[in-house]
């Protein structure tokens, strides 16, 4: 794993919004729109943890929007691997 500490980071920032998610799931004014939104930044921050973790150093300084695109998305068929 080359991006130990881009991994690091994504899975905290998932965590801050899940912990963001289970206070705001309190507020009875909290709405299911909202609730997909949260949910998608978290997923965001998993499925970038997992895409980028062995992505060199020089794809992350010149990436494009592809490939951020790319590392947002959910890995399906890597993860399908494993079951």
């Amino acid at each position: 794993m080359i991006q130990r500490h881009i991994v690091l980071m994504n899975i905290q920032d998932a965590r801050e919004q899940l912990e963001a998610i289970e206070q705001s799931l309190l507020d009875p004014d909290y709405e299911e729109g909202e609730l997909k939104i949260d949910l998608e930044h978290a997923y965001h921050h998993l499925n970038y943890a997992w895409n980028i973790r062995n992505e060199p150093d020089a794809a992350l300084d010149s990436h494009s929007d592809q490939d951020f695109a790319r590392w947002s998305k959910y890995p399906s068929g890597e993860i399908e691997e494993y079951q």
